[in-house]
């Protein structure tokens, strides 16, 4: 059902990949609600993907860009705006990845380059989009800019390894941004940290089944969809949130919150 919460807004759109990308479902999500976006990946993402696909169904122009490269955020801001005819009311950053991960290298055991890379690409590369974004003055008074997160940020998840530290420097550049953006444009800054997902990134950490059906079980609302988290990005892009910002939020049917769940104690006493 559409509300028309984005009726007139125009956005900026990183990381789709496939139709398991919460992105992805973001997209959808947004072309229902009324706005215009343009869509972004690294080329190399592109060429894996199907992002094509979705710039069709959404009616949205693609182009390339390397989140870590301000020379291709630069380009991507401006023609962002003069394909759309303005500036921006929303941005999506939905981007990580861990070589470490990729390669199986436990964390004790971590390539350091490889670490950079991840920090540049999972964390440090939101500082640079909403830089890019100032710079350009981009972003329409009020406009809102959302990263995806995970609560491996604050808690131990042995498998996550250094993503667990590249997700804590995007939830704190976020609360740092947060306050500059607000203060000069009264632009939000929010991360929202996601319930474990079947994402074609997601399923790529080590024991992610196991972990999934954990937190299924320890939360009292079960796992948040791909699809319920795309509601929730769609909210705080629109104006009904307007007053949200630097803010982490949990959309992770309870589990950060929850010490233990009756399921869990059965599954572990079976």
């Amino acid at each position: 059902m559409s509300y028309n919460l984005l009726k007139g807004k125009k956005g900026i759109i990183f990381g789709a990949l496939d139709e398991k990308s919460i992105a992805w479902k973001v997209a959808m999500r947004a072309k229902e609600e009324g706005a215009e976006f343009v869509l972004t990946n690294a080329p190399l993402a592109m060429r894996m993907g199907e992002i094509n696909k979705l710039a069709e169904a959404c009616n949205a122009q693609v182009i390339p860009a390397d989140a870590t490269s301000v020379e291709d955020l630069e380009n991507l801001f401006s023609k962002a705006q003069e394909i759309l005819g303005g500036k921006l009311d929303f941005v999506l950053h939905s981007i990580g990845m861990s070589p470490n991960i990729r390669k199986g290298k436990t964390y004790g055991d971590l390539n350091y380059e490889w670490f950079q890379k991840t920090l540049d690409i999972s964390a440090l590369s939101f500082h640079k989009v909403m830089h890019v974004a100032e710079k350009q003055d981009a972003m329409n008074e009020w406009g809102s800019i959302l990263a995806l997160s995970y609560i491996a940020a604050q808690r131990v998840f042995p498998d996550y390894t250094d993503m667990s530290q590249a997700k804590a420097v995007l939830e704190s550049i976020a609360r740092n941004y947060g306050y500059r953006y607000g203060k000069l444009k009264n632009v939000r800054v929010n991360t929202i940290s996601q319930s474990p997902t079947k994402t074609t990134a997601g399923t790529g950490v080590g024991g992610f089944d196991a972990f999934y059906e954990y937190a299924d079980k320890m939360s009292p609302l079960g796992n948040a969809s791909a699809e319920a988290c795309a509601d929730y990005c769609i909210t705080m892009f629109s104006d009904l949130t307007r007053m949200v910002t630097m803010q982490n939020l949990m959309h992770d049917g309870g589990f950060s919150t929850m010490g233990i769940s009756e399921d869990v104690v059965n599954m572990i006493s079976k």
